[in-house]
């Protein structure tokens, strides 16, 4: 009888413990300011060379230790696109599905509240991406640096609000 509460109290021990660990990993994850829906500003954004985009929504998701990014958007002729990625933030290469220009990226988590991400096609570099979420945690500001396929500079200023 006493060999089968021991087994019952840890078992109950046990689920405890890993209930904790969930929890913390959970909380942790809850923590990162990205994770979250955003919706472009194009009031506040800027584009240059341009076009702007006509609207555009990340969501980005805790995934493992890492991030899995979703982008919605619609181009000024009014072109749907969808692409996305899943990274550990670790500076590993990651495929890219669905955008025109990128097949990888590479994503480093620089501060609690700051990525950078080098965006490659075919093992050149396009483009670099500093993610960054203002204090109040309801701004992210998303600044391209790069050339395009058509060679001209890439100077993108992109601001999202919280949703």
């Amino acid at each position: 009888m006493r060999a089968t509460s021991t087994r019952q109290l840890t078992g109950t021990a046990l689920a405890v413990l890993f209930g904790m660990a969930l929890g913390v990993a959970a909380q942790a994850q809850a923590t990162d300011p990205q994770i979250g829906t955003w919706k472009l500003d194009a009031a506040k954004s800027s584009y240059k060379p341009g076009p702007p985009l006509k609207s555009a929504v990340v969501v980005i998701d805790a995934a493992g230790k890492g991030i899995k990014v979703a982008v919605d958007a619609v181009t000024t002729d009014g072109t749907p696109m969808k692409w996305g990625y899943t990274s550990a933030g670790d500076g590993q290469d990651v495929p890219v599905t669905g955008h025109p220009s990128y097949d990888t990226a590479n994503v480093t988590q620089t501060s609690a509240t700051e990525r950078t991400i080098l965006y490659k096609k075919g093992g050149k570099s396009i483009a670099t991406t500093k993610a960054v979420v203002a204090k109040d945690g309801t701004t992210l500001t998303v600044t391209t640096t790069g050339t395009d396929a058509k060679g001209q500079s890439i100077n993108n200023v992109s601001v999202y609000t919280k949703q």
